[in-house]
């Protein structure tokens, strides 16, 4: 507490300090809090079905301004046509097609976790994903916040992020676990459930890659094909898609392995994901 001169007592505000400004140099950033403190821009745009309008949704303090997203989409639904980059990079990832948009509020209510916190929504039945254009090598390292409905696919297992516009350079993908394949898929045995938040970390760095699903880390080769794009959501049409959730993705084009405990922390104090 501080005694001002006058007597009156007041509350010492702690500045907000991000995770980007504790762990900097993200290639890309997405989430539904506020990841950087010099970031001015939005969180997401979004559309409501009621007459297609789209109005950019920004943040209130460290959270997405949900007040604001709510009045805009009072009584239908909200879908997400962009999701902004907070690195600085300005790799904002985009659906012009009203069908292939991912959720952010149904019937006016806004979709939130088990936490209150808010979550935007893919669907398998359609080709929902958020892409944009992203060229890196090995390694890059990928955080997510992920959450499964459905642990199956039409055809083959759910992606939630891809980083290949072709080949399909899986990040965080559900395989009797998870996985990352960067042409030699790298497989965790940890047991997932459908409707629980998750954190997955994978590092794509040939012979030396990591994957992780909470706290549990496996290691091992996860091939040397590079990332050439960002798709979240939907990776091959709808074949790979993922039914559930993500709050968040933040991608290092570099090997973020000795940050992998505090980043996670960060994450999961936020999150309450274990």
């Amino acid at each position: 507490m501080i005694l001002s001169t006058h007597g009156i007592v007041g509350s010492q505000i702690q500045s907000f300090v991000g995770l980007l400004d504790t762990y900097p140099n993200a290639a890309a950033a997405y989430s539904v809090r506020k990841l950087r403190t010099a970031y001015t821009g939005s969180a997401i745009r979004v559309r409501r079905s009621s007459d297609n309008t789209e109005t950019d949704i920004g943040f209130s303090g460290a959270n997405l301004d949900t007040s604001s997203l709510t009045s805009f989409c009072s009584g239908t639904n909200g879908f997400v046509t962009t999701w902004y980059d907070q690195s600085g990079n300005a790799r904002n990832a985009t659906q012009t097609t009203a069908s292939n948009q991912p959720k952010i509020v149904n019937a006016g209510s806004v979709l939130v976790d088990a936490n209150g916190k808010p979550r935007i929504q893919g669907n398998q039945s359609s080709t929902t994903n958020l892409s944009t254009t992203f060229s890196s090598s090995q390694p890059t390292t990928i955080f997510g916040v992920v959450n499964y409905t459905s642990l199956t696919s039409p055809t083959i297992y759910p992606y939630a992020v891809d980083l290949a516009s072709s080949g399909n350079i899986v990040v965080i993908g559900y395989y009797n676990g998870a996985f990352i394949d960067g042409g030699a898929s790298l497989y965790s045995t940890v047991s997932i459930s459908t409707n629980t938040n998750y954190l997955s970390y994978g590092l794509l760095n040939t012979t030396s890659s990591e994957i992780a699903i909470n706290t549990t880390l496996t290691t091992g080769n996860a091939g040397t094909a590079n990332p050439s794009a960002i798709k979240m959501f939907n990776a091959r049409g709808n074949d790979a898609v993922l039914n559930g959730f993500l709050s968040e993705v933040i991608i290092y084009p570099s090997n973020q392995s000795t940050n992998r405990t505090g980043i996670s922390t960060n994450i999961n104090t936020y999150y309450a994901i274990y």
